[in-house]
């Protein structure tokens, strides 16, 4: 979990996501945030656990496919990841139901840390040095386009 994900997952040949990947990747999101609101699993780490895919990222061939899951309220969220793996099999059947595609992507699960860094970056921003800086640079415009005003 103490890897961050960025922003644009960039194929090996440098390019950016295509749209066949953006829209696979939209319709996994969907039929698994429905499968997961229905709460049927026999996992009890599962139907416990309020969880939002916040997003499905498909490989170029589409054979693979990664879900960001944020485990809401619940105090590990890595046993709620664990659990979606071990049933990912499961997920993938009820996906192949759900969604029509010529192949089934492999899923891999994995906790979605953006909103952590989110707030890593939210509470340095409002750290009292860093709003004592920012105060400075204010000044220094607001003086600067006073100079350039006459």
């Amino acid at each position: 979990m103490s890897q961050r994900r960025k922003g644009t997952i960039k194929a090996p040949s440098g390019r950016a996501p295509s749209q066949r990947q953006l829209r696979v990747g939209e319709l996994l999101r969907a039929a698994l945030s429905e499968i997961l609101t229905r709460r049927d699993v026999l996992d009890p780490v599962l139907r416990e656990a309020i969880i939002t895919v916040s997003e499905v990222r498909a490989s170029p061939d589409l054979k693979n496919a990664v879900a960001y899951v944020v485990p809401l309220g619940h105090a590990d969220p890595t046993s709620v990841v664990d659990a979606l793996n071990h049933a990912k099999k499961y997920f993938r059947g009820e996906v192949s139901r759900a969604v029509t595609l010529k192949h089934m992507p492999e899923l891999v699960f994995s906790a979605d840390t953006t909103f952590d860094y989110a707030e890593s970056v939210d509470a340095m921003l409002s750290s009292p040095k860093v709003a004592q800086d920012l105060k400075k640079a204010d000044l220094n415009d607001e003086s600067s386009s006073a100079d350039g005003e006459d």
